[in-house]
């Protein structure tokens, strides 16, 4: 089944070919990039600090500056004035980013598979191979929820079931 190619595109530059997997390895494929989408994505983690005291492959604060700049650059993610105070933003992903869960849980499935990866890590990429497109489904919706309407991130929903799976599997192996 083919998809449709949408008439937006992203305000990249052009890259070496034109190659669909080319310009996006050229726009995702430094290993920073996909670390800042996955903590926003999947921790839940909007703020500077927040990303950069999460990170648990410890970014330099420089590298995340130039990431969080080059994603907004990119159309990946919006920067918003955190009104609770002057100095902080709040970084939101933008429907592009949203529509790369598939492509996070697949990564994560195939790391799953054939990478040597600690239970705690790796249940939420476990839950999301095993819950499919219609996870996956629910779990963008959320987040344009809270990403594109300003909604606040449900108690009940994929994001919360994905951290207590994790948070249950770290008290185990801890």
């Amino acid at each position: 089944m083919s998809q449709p190619v949408a008439h937006d595109k992203l305000p990249v530059s052009p890259g070496k070919s034109g190659c669909p997997i080319n310009m996006t390895v050229e726009l995702l494929g430094d290993r920073w990039s996909l670390i800042v989408l996955r903590d926003i994505m999947f921790g839940g983690n909007t703020h500077f600090r927040e990303l950069l005291n999460s990170s648990i492959e410890g970014i330099a604060s420089n590298i995340l500056a130039n990431r969080l700049a080059k994603l907004v650059d990119a159309g990946l993610l919006t920067r918003h004035d955190d009104p609770s105070h002057r100095q902080k933003v709040d970084y939101r992903l933008t429907e592009a980013a949203i529509q790369l869960v598939p492509v996070m849980a697949q990564l994560g499935a195939w790391g799953a598979r054939w990478l040597d990866t600690t239970p705690e890590l790796t249940v939420r990429a476990e839950l999301l191979a095993a819950g499919g497109p219609p996870l996956w489904e629910r779990f963008m919706a959320e987040l344009r929820a809270t990403h594109l309407d300003g909604a606040p991130t449900p108690a009940d929903g994929v994001l919360a079931e994905l951290t207590a799976a994790y948070l249950e599997a770290a008290a185990e192996s801890g």
